[in-house]
């Protein structure tokens, strides 16, 4: 094979990825702004996402935070309520719970989210890009930087990059940590907590790079989101589309009225929807797994044509079935289905949030062997009882065998004190006579109770298989005595 032929198998006719030449050199995106109605309800879903985030950490309900996810406690607060480790199946239906309401989202109104809600779009859009323009001479309409910038252009933006990830890497952190600890951190010198430094510093690295350098990129390659929309979309579902009937064939603008069998359509060909678009596609070739629904080709289209005073709407927000002049179906199987999903799930959530025990109780069997017979003749078992204080007052607590005048439970103390929060794990004697246990078995009910707790937990305990008869063993022992010569 010839080098030409290599040459002519590995040319494409266009690029593969809008971020990427021919060459396969990285294709750096400078979109132009287009200042509409979209853009402007945008920016101020933007601004006021961006307070949110800045502000949940400092909100408090009934003395607790907001939101706290404390990993390394392994506690979540969530709208003031704490949940501990053995409320994974919670947090797992509470997870399922978002992700089918991103899916019913995504079904109405398509990647709505992405254009509109997402950190990546929200911060990079209107927080880095809006620095970028300033230092690169392009405030307020976008597009490639001025020619021979100044050195101290490219020094000063990348300082501010710097300062926009310290506060946003910090703000982030707020949510694991909170914001009292995350003050003391700041306060005082990285010598006394030099892991923390290195998780903020990393932090922050991580922001710098996703902003400064990948950005676009994220929504394009690293993100799974635009590769489910074509699973959780349907032909009705909300998106931006052009529209091609009245579009094609594309010409220049005229102001000869030619026959309309010459006429060309509304499309100018001018690719201001390409400038424009933070992805750097063009929504002319049809839905693509790139476009994140911001509008900006919106904004564009309907500046051009209004210019050319034609109507507006050539690219708008439409789904597909419209476009084909389908009638529009508001009810269908999957914006049906999913919220009910979601209802029944978050019925369930609180539900078990509001029957669940103010004392997590879980009883494991001891280490060693399945049970001993004391001097007294008992069969022991030992049990390690676990026991955390979900209350946030300190519990004393009592544990006993319930309904039961013959078998004893014996812990290492007789009031257990729990603070809040806190587990008590520690392994309890349960003393039952030989007599009790059937084929080698007895079930009882552990009782813990005390400060207007009880709670009751059932517990099988082993023993021989057949009863031990002590005055049977001392008068054969006896008998087998006098026989002796």
């Amino acid at each position: 094979m010839t080098l030409s032929t290599e040459n002519q198998l590995l040319s494409t006719p266009k690029r593969v990825l809008s971020t990427l030449e021919q060459d396969g050199s990285r294709r750096w995106l400078y979109p132009k702004l287009a200042h509409g109605r979209f853009w402007t309800r945008r920016r101020a879903v933007a601004y006021l996402l961006m307070a949110v985030f800045v502000f949940i950490p400092y909100l408090k309900i009934a003395g607790k935070p907001l939101l706290l996810l404390d990993v390394v406690s392994r506690r979540f607060t969530l709208l003031g309520t704490t949940f501990l480790p053995t409320d994974t199946p919670l947090l797992a239906l509470f997870a399922i719970s978002v992700l089918l309401t991103i899916f019913f989202l995504t079904a109405l109104m398509g990647r709505v989210w992405c254009g509109w809600g997402c950190p990546q779009t929200v911060y990079l859009e209107f927080l880095y890009r809006p620095i970028e323009r300033l230092f690169m001479g392009r405030t307020g309409t976008g597009g490639k930087p001025r020619e021979n910038l100044a050195p101290w252009r490219l020094v000063g933006m990348y300082l501010s990059f710097v300062v926009a990830s310290l506060f946003v890497a910090n703000t982030f952190l707020s949510y694991f940590v909170g914001v009292e600890q995350l003050r003391h951190w700041m306060t005082h010198s990285p010598v006394e907590h030099p892991a923390a430094f290195v998780v903020m510093l990393a932090t922050t690295a991580l922001m710098l790079f996703n902003f400064g350098f990948f950005r676009e990129q994220m929504c394009i390659i690293a993100c799974p989101y635009g590769r489910f929309q074509s699973a959780l979309l349907d032909r009705w579902s909300l998106i931006v589309t052009y529209d091609r009937k009245r579009g094609e064939p594309r010409g220049a603008a005229r102001r000869i009225a030619l026959p309309v069998a010459d006429a060309p359509g509304d499309c100018v060909d001018c690719n201001m929807c390409v400038n424009v678009c933070p992805t750097g596609i063009d929504i002319r070739d049809g839905l693509q797994i790139e476009c994140v629904g911001c509008a900006q080709c919106v904004d564009a289209c309907d500046a051009v044509m209004s210019k050319l005073g034609r109507p507006l709407g050539l690219i708008r927000y439409s789904s597909q079935a419209a476009l084909a002049g389908e009638r529009t179906k508001t009810l269908r199987p999957r914006v049906i289905i999913y919220p009910t999903i979601v209802a029944l799930l978050l019925g369930l959530i609180v539900f078990l949030i509001a029957t669940r025990s103010p004392v997590d109780v879980t009883l494991l069997r001891g280490l060693g062997l399945p049970f001993i017979t004391t001097e007294a003749g008992q069969i022991e078992n030992v049990v390690r009882v676990k026991m955390t204080n979900r209350t946030e007052k300190p519990l004393r607590l009592h544990i006993a065998a319930a309904d039961r005048t013959d078998v004893r439970a014996i812990a290492t103390q007789d009031t257990i004190l729990i603070n809040p929060g806190q587990s008590w794990v520690e392994p309890v004697r349960v003393l039952a006579p030989p007599a009790a246990f059937t084929f080698g078995t007895l079930d009882i009910t552990l009782r813990i109770n005390g400060d207007g707790v009880k709670i009751d937990r059932s517990c099988r305990l082993l023993g021989p298989m057949t009863p031990i008869n002590n005055s049977a063993i001392q008068t054969r022992s006896a008998g087998e005595s006098n026989a002796k010569p």
